[in-house]
């Protein structure tokens, strides 16, 4: 029922607007409007902070759903949940009111500010500072890659409190949108995704009052790992949800379109190409779904599961729409057609929310 219901929204409400929303590089406001008047754009949110109270894999089926017509505007519920993820693990009762809340009922998003200009997949050697001042943390430092940036009201950004600790000394806080120091660079110029805003965020002098540090102060690096252990199977979610999209769509393109007198789809090399994209998304559905019951029951093998999820179901998403341009042939290769947005959609989730090459590196460091 929950999968019926996301999809004829996103059918209705959402797919009309994807190629305009990637052709201008704007942000998918139908999309948002629509997803929050249903409340799907945060379903993760617990029911006693006035959230829907969705598990796991609910959340998944929503993103995959969403990412299936736009895979932009799925980045409103997996970035909704990747940025509010440490407040729900590791915040205090106070910060959990506050913020959840408003998140909740749409007033506002969450973005998660991890990574910088030098701290990529090396994420301790992070250099933006937090010192102590009083009631009070001033916070200096430049974020990168930021996802829906400029648009989200809250952000989780993680700063270094005690430089000598390394990732030990990291704490994480709640920053503002309106907190006085806090601005943003120019959207990058990207691949895909061009619906979901990426900028940097500034943060000069950026004062806030001490309990807005999330957990305790050096605990911000293990919380920032722990939520990619949960957040990593809502991009499996969206490399799902885009292959299936581009996979639904050379089905229905290979029975209409003739050649030799007959649809391609009747010969076997184009059944054979169909079959393995099928196959292959199927396999990385049954992954996905296992990992998000896994990230419901806290198993202990989750580490493992979520970064095999996020690893295997992005290589399937990038080979199963790269397959269904060559499916279209010249046609695939225009923009008239979704499934060359697909493609380049499909690229990131190989790479942000740690590279497949680390995704590798944590699954043989976790070897169940």
């Amino acid at each position: 029922m929950l999968r019926e219901t996301i999809r004829s929204l996103a059918e209705a409400k959402i797919a009309p607007h994807a190629a305009a929303v990637d052709e201008e590089g704007r942000f998918p406001r139908e999309a948002l409007d629509a997803l929050v008047a249903s409340d799907l754009h945060a379903v993760h949110v617990p029911e006693e902070y006035g959230g829907a109270g969705a598990d796991a894999l609910a959340t998944v089926i929503v993103i995959e759903e969403v990412a299936r017509v736009c895979a932009s505007s799925s980045l409103i519920p997996a970035v909704n949940k990747l940025g509010s993820l440490p407040v729900i693990l590791s915040g205090s009762e106070d910060l959990k009111k506050k913020y959840l809340g408003p998140l909740a009922k749409g007033d506002a998003m969450f973005s998660y500010a991890l990574s910088e200009p030098d701290a990529g997949s090396d994420a301790a050697g992070m250099k933006t500072k937090a010192v102590r001042d009083g009631d009070f943390w001033v916070l200096n430092g430049v974020k990168r890659w930021i996802t829906n940036a400029g648009e989200s009201e809250y952000y989780t950004v993680m700063a270094v409190t005690d430089p000598a600790k390394r990732s030990k000394g990291i704490s994480a806080f709640v920053v503002e949108k309106s907190d006085e120091g806090v601005s943003f660079g120019a959207p990058e110029k990207k691949l895909g995704i061009k619906g979901s805003p990426t900028r940097e965020v500034y943060l000069d002098n950026v004062r806030i009052p001490a309990d807005r540090m999330i957990g305790e102060e050096g605990t911000g690096f293990a919380t920032a790992m722990k939520t990619l252990d949960h957040t990593r199977i809502t991009i499996a979610a969206q490399a799902l949800g885009i292959a299936q999209g581009a996979l639904d769509y050379a089905k229905g393109y290979v029975q209409e379109r003739k050649q030799f007198g007959k649809p391609i789809g009747d010969f076997q090399g184009i059944q054979f190409m169909l079959a393995d994209m099928a196959m292959k998304l199927e396999a990385a559905r049954q992954l996905t779904y296992s990992a998000a019951a896994k990230s419901e029951r806290l198993d202990g093998d989750l580490t493992f599961f979520g970064a095999a999820a996020k690893c295997f179901a992005s290589d399937v998403a990038m080979e199963v729409t790269t397959d269904a341009v060559q499916l279209l042939g010249g046609y695939g290769y225009t923009r008239d057609y979704p499934v060359e947005r697909m493609m380049r959609d499909a690229k990131i989730t190989q790479i942000y929310e740690g590279t497949n090459q680390v995704q590798r590196i944590v699954m043989a460091r976790n070897l169940p």
